[in-house]
């Protein structure tokens, strides 16, 4: 009986502990993501300048202004979508290196006592 509870105090501590882990700590990583993205939306005002892509800059209606308007815009939007892609992939990154943390953890706990 002493052995089971033992046995099932363990797993359910493993258990919590991925859910806190994992669970709990995409929540936060992902909340941080989105409000660096919101932050830097307000910046570059991607879908403001998408909506506005054939419209002329400062209102001037002429040729020129159409022109120059399409553009900025479209300079505005690649470099938008290169910095978008790299804050995305970076927060990718490191919560795959976070999430690999645990697994990093046993491999070296079981190598350590496998080189004894």
């Amino acid at each position: 009986m002493t052995t089971y509870y033992i046995f099932s105090s363990l797993v359910d501590r493993i258990v919590d502990f991925f859910n806190h882990w994992y669970v709990g700590g995409f929540r936060i990583w992902s909340h941080i993501a989105i409000s660096f993205l919101e932050s830097l939306d307000r910046k570059l005002a991607f879908k403001t300048t998408l909506r506005h892509i054939f419209h002329p800059m400062y209102q001037d209606r002429s040729f020129i202004g159409y022109i120059l308007g399409f553009i900025f815009r479209t300079i505005r939007l690649f470099l938008g979508t290169i910095i978008y892609g790299t804050a995305i992939a970076v927060f990718a990154g490191l919560y795959l290196i976070w999430a690999a943390i645990p697994f990093y953890a046993v491999f070296e706990i079981i190598s350590g006592f496998i080189s004894k």
